[in-house]
């Protein structure tokens, strides 16, 4: 296959056989040359799970220092006192059945949703949509709360969720790559300790590989010893 102009200019910066520390990864991906957009740094943790086993699921939440760079459509299932709570926190939109019809009717743009309990029965209608896209919410990832304020508040500062997908792979973005490099190691080093908590009792041989790639740019191999902090 053909390589672009970029794609040349890419490869001088990148030794494929190297594995990496954080901070190498980081300042070779800042030195690659760049498309006309802020690309995101994107870290790829293979993990030794099931996710097809219910006790080797990896999932959970975890508060990036320096957020993620992007600005996230937070949206509530609240009512009353509840729902004056959330917009006072800045939620983008907030509703009931109102906000339901929206959603039902294909509307999702938005990055995530919250919802108080008494909320879920409406919302769990909604599983057909909202269950592929990674956007019902749960108790596990703080997005089923009394504490809709704080929850849309800290989901706009920089919490973020994390799990498992089908290949037992946790993929994330950890930042913009115009942060520093130590805000994106920073970053990079609150999710893997996130992620090594998360770990399941039954889990053998936990941290199997990670990597860091920018959106546009190579995908570089990281050395095991930033996974065992």
């Amino acid at each position: 296959m053909r390589q672009s102009k970029r794609q040349k200019e890419v490869n001088q910066f990148v030794d494929k056989t190297k594995v990496y520390s954080l901070e190498e990864a980081v300042e070779v991906l800042q030195g690659c040359p760049k498309p006309k957009f802020d690309e995101s740094l994107e870290f790829a943790l293979k993990l030794g799970v099931d996710p097809k086993k219910s006790d080797q699921q990896v999932r959970g939440t975890v508060f990036l220092p320096h957020g993620t760079g992007k600005r996230r459509k937070v949206v509530v299932f609240a009512k009353g006192p509840k729902a004056e709570e959330a917009q006072k926190a800045g939620a983008d939109l907030v509703g009931e059945e109102d906000l339901f019809d929206k959603i039902k009717g294909g509307w999702l743009d938005f990055d995530i949703l919250i919802a108080t309990p008494d909320m879920m029965r409406l919302v769990g209608r909604l599983g057909k949509l909202l269950g592929p896209r990674n956007l019902m919410p749960t108790p596990k990832a703080g997005t089923v709360t009394l504490e809709v304020g704080r929850a849309v508040q800290e989901m706009k500062a920089g919490r973020v969720e994390f799990k498992t997908n089908k290949m037992g792979v946790i993929d994330a973005a950890v930042g913009k790559l115009s942060f520093t490099k130590d805000q994106l190691v920073e970053n990079a080093r609150a999710l893997i300790s996130a992620i090594i908590s998360a770990r399941p009792a039954s889990a053998k041989n936990y941290m199997q590989g990670l990597s860091l790639a920018s959106t546009m740019g190579p995908g570089l191999k990281i050395s095991a010893r930033e996974t065992s902090i």
